[in-house]
């Protein structure tokens, strides 16, 4: 039989089985509260996988879609090197756009840094234009080449240096979740293992009286397994509940907030959560089910 189809005749269950489990006590308790917990954690891990991946892909594909050409010339060449790397750029194939940013852009963009009243005019700060590729692209090296004939002010900055930190940080943010969904889930079964037995040992007497008049290990085995998979998946749906509604409580995207606003979950990626009650009730099956018949051998 499948591993899903002892799953589905454990939830079934046998009414005469269960009076072997206590319905209350530490043990029931204990296994709500795991799972509930663990899946409440699973759901942010989830969550913080999922944004990094799509962030590694957003900021790959924007950073490698614009550049900036940096110009720094003496005192009366600046314009004439800007119109200079201007003409150079929008003869060069690849380029879909070049647009030069005005003094108000980029003050801009150094106010996080020097505040609002930065007297830009009155600082040596380089004239920025920015560069936007079509879909095939340009020849980077041959730019600058180019550039520097014309305009030898000019640097051309492609953002490499940028995107490769940025992407490897989010991929690798993205394999630490799956990496915390995976210790989650190994805690869970480790917590409903410890359970389990707790359970098994307490009632070793009931156990003994079923061995008596006939009852098999199978049968005993079954009733604590469905009894510990039913109480892990209601912890797990709850907990899931608790984590998906604090998702959706977190601040949306936006670009003021950057990579903190865009935790939550997008579009159909909000069906994941749904999944860990189902993982939940798994590692739940497979955990007391072995500590079952582990306890059992030992009470022969």
């Amino acid at each position: 039989m499948s591993v899903i189809g002892d799953i589905v005749s454990a939830a079934r269950g046998d009414g005469q089985a269960d009076r072997v489990v206590p319905p209350t006590g530490h043990t029931a308790w204990l296994t709500l509260f795991t799972s509930g917990a663990m899946a409440f954690l699973a759901v942010f891990a989830l969550a913080l996988s999922l944004a990094t991946g799509r962030l590694a892909t957003s900021w790959g594909n924007e950073l490698a879609r614009t550049a900036t050409v940096r110009i720094s010339a003496p005192a009366g060449q600046e314009d004439a090197q800007v119109r200079a790397a201007v003409q150079v750029l929008e003869t060069t194939p690849g380029i879909a756009e070049v647009r030069i940013l005005t003094d108000e852009e980029q003050r801009g963009l150094l106010e996080p840094w020097f505040g609002p009243d930065l007297p830009i005019d009155a600082l040596p700060v380089p004239r920025l234009i920015e560069v936007i590729e079509d879909g095939d692209g340009y020849d980077p090296e041959g730019l600058r080449l180019r550039l520097t004939a014309e305009a030898p002010g000019a640097v051309l900055d492609d953002h490499t240096r940028w995107r490769r930190p940025l992407v490897t940080a989010a991929n690798r943010l993205r394999t630490l979740g799956l990496l915390s969904i995976l210790l989650i889930g190994a805690a869970t079964a480790a917590m409903i293992t410890l359970a389990a037995n707790a359970a098994l040992a307490a009632n070793a007497q009931v156990i003994r009286v079923l061995r008596l008049v006939g009852a098999r290990d199978v049968y005993i085995a079954r009733a604590f397994v469905r009894r510990f998979t039913l109480r892990a998946v209601t912890g797990a749906a709850a907990g899931t509940a608790a984590g998906m509604v604090a998702v959706a409580l977190l601040p949306s995207a936006s670009v003021e907030g950057g990579f903190l606003t865009g935790l939550g979950f997008q579009g159909w990626h909000w069906l994941w959560p749904l999944v860990i009650p189902l993982l939940a009730a798994a590692v739940a099956f497979a955990a007391t089910r072995a500590a079952a018949f582990r306890t059992l051998r030992e009470l022969m």
